[in-house]
């Protein structure tokens, strides 16, 4: 079952007076490219956080970011008694000094450095208990959103596969008449010349020439190549890059009976082939 790489997925969870709200974005990328933005305060958690994002996610360009809101918060400053106070003496000394108002010089005595200290307390074990919960939620939830978009694109690959195996049945029952049109064009060209031939030896040439625009194994490769792909879109994992050698593979095909059709009529289906292949390319980008 294939997965898209585009998805998202958001979470919220009140742990402790606290809310942890978790969004996750991702797009496509050949590998993972993870952006997280978390609290300072929570920083320690970065890269559990990003294996457990690439355990998960596996590929894609990924926006991750953490929010906590506190509803009962505890300011974690503390007011440096003994700094103040030493302050507050030197402002009264100052001959400048003319206020008698002591909230005002408090309030001076405030704003100088270090007159507020604050203390930077551990995480908590529940709150990066809690952090893990709501990245799991949201995980679930951008792996479901990649899950249904894959079908989505499975849908669109089994429409594409389907219209490459009728434009290829149309190649096989134009063969047979390109075949005579190679023949007939030699036949001709040979007349033109008005000159006696070897009829043993233009058989010999003829078989030569039309073994050389003989493309049986090319269809038999490229219908091999598309039941392969129908089989491996079909299996249990997301297989992006194993789809995309299958297109190569198929494109490689498709190319060489182009080159050697040598005949309007196939060529023309060719090209319809072609088309088809490069919509299904630009939604392989898409594929984990």
């Amino acid at each position: 079952m294939i997965q898209s790489m585009t998805g998202y997925g958001k979470s919220k969870l009140e742990v402790g007076g606290k809310v942890f709200t978790v969004e996750l974005k991702s797009l496509n990328s050949k590998s993972l490219d993870a952006n997280v933005r978390i609290p300072s305060e929570f920083r320690e958690l970065e890269l559990p956080i990003r294996n457990k994002l690439s355990q998960s996610l596996s590929r894609g360009k990924v926006d991750f970011s953490l929010q906590v809101e506190k509803h009962e918060e505890e300011s974690s400053a503390k007011i440096n008694t003994k700094v103040v106070e030493s302050y507050l003496k030197q402002l009264k000394q100052l001959p400048v000094s003319t206020s008698k108002d002591d909230s005002r010089l408090l309030q001076i005595a405030m704003s100088l450095p270090n007159a507020l200290s604050s203390e930077k307390n551990e995480l908590e074990k529940k709150d990066s208990e809690a952090v893990y919960r709501v990245l799991d939620l949201a995980l679930e939830q951008i792996n479901a959103f990649r899950t249904d978009e894959g079908q989505v694109l499975k849908a669109d690959f089994e429409l594409r596969i389907q219209n490459l195996n009728e434009l290829l049945s149309e190649v096989k029952s134009i063969d047979p008449e390109r075949i005579e049109h190679v023949k007939t064009r030699l036949r001709k060209g040979i007349e033109e010349l008005k000159e006696k031939i070897d009829e043993n030896r233009f058989e010999q040439e003829l078989i030569y020439y039309i073994e050389k625009y003989d493309i049986t194994e090319e269809k038999t490769r490229l219908d091999n190549h598309l039941s392969y792909f129908i089989k491996a879109l079909n299996s249990p994992d997301s297989n992006g890059k194993k789809l995309n050698f299958i297109c190569q593979e198929i494109g490689r095909e498709i190319n060489t009976i182009g080159s050697k059709s040598n005949f309007a009529a196939m060529q023309k289906t060719v090209v319809q082939m072609k088309d088809e292949l490069e919509k299904i390319k630009e939604q392989m980008l898409n594929v984990l």
